[in-house]
């Protein structure tokens, strides 16, 4: 516990409002650090500063959980991918829905691997990522002496170099690699492409499954782990039948209520701070199942919490605290996708947008009609999703639709980046009750 919660209520509040009320600007709580064990030398233990801190530590919905400590859940997933590189020498390939803590497991994992001496090299793709790029760079971290014809007690010259000297100045092919990585001896090497559905070149996808294909039938001391946003391994890697058997898939699904709650609890054990059971099972609720939604409403409600010098987070503080990030992504969004969220004829389509931001949560963004009409119990109708939906294309501009060949129907996306998101947590926050 970083500080007593009796002491709370001690000693002036450090608010932006009541900095500016006294004529000073507001000022940052405490000094800039990486690390909050060094941050909190000098921090008195009952420190509302250190509380922030470790508040930014724990709660953090801007970045990943990289140390086991603070990953709360996902004991199986990450059993299951320990296995399945350990056990099974398979590449693997996990997926799931944005949000869902793809990136957090995946860089656990990495500790976790690290400490069992395998190699760990992590690349995040983007939208404009090519293979020659990439496998340099992952080449250029993996040290020559790791290479089957370099003595281990090679000068020191060799000491210096990697296997990327190695590789010609043209630009490298997947059997070019696998024949380089082949020779890797004296450890394991881990290749995490994060983030793999971004990629939009279909040259590098291709290029990675042959490497998938040339790595496994050369028996090489190389495995790939790919992340992306999908709801099927096909999504992510496309349909390739001749790495099927090479390539292990694990969905990583929402979490469950129990492991939602136990990241609360960490910031509770980390900040001394307590959420209330209806404050705690609110979050829980309007996340449905996305550890990044908890860590961000948790996050905004602690935070209120410590501006008024109190111990214990409330429901009002979890509203509030939504309250303030949908309002912040609202002023996110252009001024005329605002107005047009606020117009009647927009307003009253809300169940059918709530069923589309819901169906979008693809790779691409793209759904179709029955995605939509087949969200929650009694969906709507086809036909009437199909007219909503085109209603919204033309004047009103909320989607994109691309008409289906061959007699499929149509698809559409949210125009606006940001806007299912937002039209999701106000859903969660209306079916609360709130």
């Amino acid at each position: 516990m970083i500080f007593r919660r009796e002491r709370l209520g001690l000693g002036p509040k450090e608010t932006p409002a009541a900095a500016t009320a006294s004529g000073n600007l507001p000022r940052f709580a405490v000094d800039a650090t990486d690390d909050i064990g060094d941050a909190a030398q000098g921090m008195h233990a009952q420190s509302p500063a250190r509380a922030r801190l470790a508040l930014a530590d724990a709660l953090s919905a801007s970045q990943p959980v990289t140390s086991r400590e603070r990953l709360a859940g996902r004991a199986d997933t990450l059993s299951s991918l320990i296995a399945a590189i350990e056990q099974q020498r398979a590449h693997v390939v996990l997926y799931g829905e944005r949000g869902i803590g793809k990136t957090s497991l995946v860089h656990v994992f990495a500790e976790t691997a690290r400490e069992a001496r395998y190699l760990v090299l992590y690349g995040s793709c983007g939208v404009e990522a090519r293979f020659d790029d990439m496998f340099r760079t992952f080449a250029s971290e993996i040290p020559l002496l790791y290479h089957a014809h370099i003595s281990p007690t090679a000068d020191e010259a060799e000491h210096d170099r990697s296997f990327a000297d190695l590789l010609g100045s043209d630009p490298v092919d997947p059997r070019e690699l696998a024949d380089l990585f082949q020779k890797i001896v004296g450890t394991r090497v881990i290749l995490v492409l994060d983030e793999y559905d971004r990629v939009a070149d279909p040259a590098f996808r291709r290029d990675v499954a042959e490497l998938i294909k040339n790595l496994s039938d050369r028996a090489a001391r190389v495995q790939l782990v790919l992340t992306g946003v999908a709801s099927n391994l096909d999504e992510l890697i496309g349909f390739t039948p001749s790495i099927r058997r090479n390539i292990v898939g694990l969905p990583v699904g929402p979490m469950p209520e129990a492991e939602l709650s136990e990241i609360l609890a960490r910031a509770e054990d980390a900040t001394g701070l307590t959420f209330a059971l209806d404050a705690r099972q609110l979050i829980v609720k309007m996340s449905g199942g996305s550890p990044y939604l908890v860590r961000l409403l948790g996050n905004r409600a602690a935070a209120r919490t410590l501006d008024d010098r109190r111990a214990l987070v409330s429901t009002a503080d979890v509203i509030a605290g939504t309250e303030a990030v949908l309002a912040e992504w609202n002023a996110g969004l252009p001024r005329r996708v605002q107005a047009q969220l606020a117009r009647a004829e927009v307003r009253g389509a809300w169940p059918m947008l709530i069923a589309a931001a819901r169906a979008s949560g693809t790779p691409d963004g793209w759904f179709g009609l029955h995605d939509v009409s087949g969200e929650g119990e009694g969906g709507p109708d086809v036909a009437l999703v199909r007219r909503t939906l085109d209603g919204f294309t033309g004047e009103i501009d909320l989607f994109d639709r691309e008409e289906g060949l061959d007699g499929r129907e149509p698809r559409y996306r949210f125009r606006t980046q940001g806007l299912a998101q937002l039209l999701g947590l106000s859903a969660a926050l209306a079916r609360a009750g709130r």
